[in-house]
Order: C-alpha cells, then sequence, then structure tokens
C-alpha cells in the first residue's frame, strides 16, 4: 500500500470528521469509501488516535498554506482580513461541512491527546496570522482582536451549518464587517 491509498484513506477522514467530527472517523467506513480492506487502514494509522491527528494535522497544513497563498497575493492586511472569511465558507459550500478542528474541538473532552493538540495547534495557525495582520491597526489588542475575529468567523460557520444555509454565513460576515471587526 502506497502513499496514494494513505492521501485516499486521509480524504476520506477529511470528508468524515468534517461532517460528524472525531467520532465520526470509522475504519469500516473509510475502507468502503477508499475501496480496501479496514485492516489495510492499520497499515498507515495503527489507531484511530493516529488518523485523527494525521487529518486534523494536514487539515491545519492546509490552511496555513492557505493563509500564506493569501497573504503572497495579497500583501495587503486589510484585503487578506476580508478574503479570510472565504476559507472557511468552502467547507460549507463543500456539502453544508464544517471546519474539521472547529467541529474536533467540539468534541474536546473525548479527544485522544495528540488529536487534541492538534486541533490547538489549527487554532494558535489561525490566531497568529490574523495577529500579524492586525498588528499595524490594533496595537497591543492584535492578539484579542485576532482571537475574535477566529471565534466569530468560526461562530458564524456553526451557525449557518445548523441551519444548512450559507446565505446566513454571509449575512453574519457582512454584519462583523460592519461593526469593524473585520475589513470592510
Amino acid at each position: 500500500m502506497g502513499t496514494g491509498s494513505r492521501e485516499a484513506i486521509l480524504a476520506a477522514a477529511r470528508r468524515a470528521a468534517q461532517a460528524r467530527g472525531y467520532g465520526g472517523l470509522n475504519f469500516r467506513d473509510l475502507a468502503d469509501e477508499v475501496g480496501i480492506r479496514a485492516a489495510s487502514i492499520y497499515h498507515h494509522f495503527p489507531s484511530k488516535a493516529d488518523l485523527g491527528a494525521a487529518v486534523a494535522r494536514r487539515y491545519r497544513e492546509d490552511m496555513a498554506a492557505s493563509l500564506d497563498a493569501i497573504l503572497a497575493e495579497t500583501p495587503d492586511p486589510a484585503r487578506c482580513l476580508h478574503r479570510y472569511p472565504g476559507l472557511f465558507r468552502k467547507a460549507l459550500e463543500n456539502g453544508n461541512r464544517l471546519c474539521l478542528c472547529s467541529f474536533m474541538a467540539a468534541e474536546h473532552d473525548d479527544l485522544p491527546e495528540a488529536v487534541r493538540r492538534e486541533v490547538l495547534a489549527f487554532g494558535d495557525v489561525n490566531v497568529a496570522w490574523l495577529t500579524r495582520l492586525l498588528t499595524a491597526t490594533a496595537g497591543a489588542r492584535a492578539d484579542a482582536k485576532a482571537r475574535a475575529i477566529f471565534a466569530a468567523v468560526a461562530g458564524a460557520q456553526l451557525m449557518a451549518r445548523s441551519r444548512a444555509d450559507v446565505s446566513l454565513y454571509d449575512a453574519l460576515i457582512d454584519s462583523y464587517r460592519a461593526a469593524g471587526l473585520l475589513s470592510a
């Protein structure tokens, strides 16, 4: 079993975790989706905790790459901040899914330590990126504002998902812009 199988397992696990959280990671279901035997998953991921940590790590790495790409394409901090909510909107557009790490954060008490660390690291990556952008305008309050933005965007996504209505997400993001939390 090569890296192609590993990548297919990670992709299937990502979709499952975005729809059902860590609790929704089931080796048998993933194997059926990928077209392999459930026992074959153990070749790459000896336990559910290993799979959960790997999928959360990949999700964090993908987010970090997306954030870096925004900065590379748009060096203006205000434009970057304007584009930020679009990263979370993509999950809603993809089968009314939720940010994988937001979903897993809600399962905090039930997560293995390795998965919990990756979920926390995801939030840290987002807050650090936002803080970097806000430092010039928010000064000493940049970190607090960055945390507020991250929480607000994740919360908007949660509300929109619960109603299966991406337009609610857009309306909430617009209200954050009108209130000055996000760049207009």
